[in-house]
């Protein structure tokens, strides 16, 4: 089966910074909720370094169901 369209790596690379961003809100927000019960309260700055590192595998994961999207539509369009 020949792929077509963009490959997982180049959905990544353009997704990333959406992921990213998602993910640092997730972080802010959670350390807020665990504040409740005397867990700390992260800074924004930590927070945005945070959901860059779980950004990268939440972003990859996001591309290759993206991906697989693509290839099942590629091959219901070509029966």
């Amino acid at each position: 089966m020949n792929r077509h369209g963009w490959s997982t790596r180049r959905i990544a690379l353009v997704l990333y910074p959406f992921g990213a961003g998602a993910m640092a809100v997730n972080v802010f927000f959670a350390a807020l909720i665990l504040s409740w019960v005397g867990g700390p309260i992260l800074s924004t700055g930590w927070a945005i370094a945070i959901g860059c590192v779980i950004g990268l595998p939440a972003t990859w994961a996001f591309a290759r169901h993206i991906r697989h999207l693509m290839d099942v539509s590629d091959a219901q369009a070509a029966d």
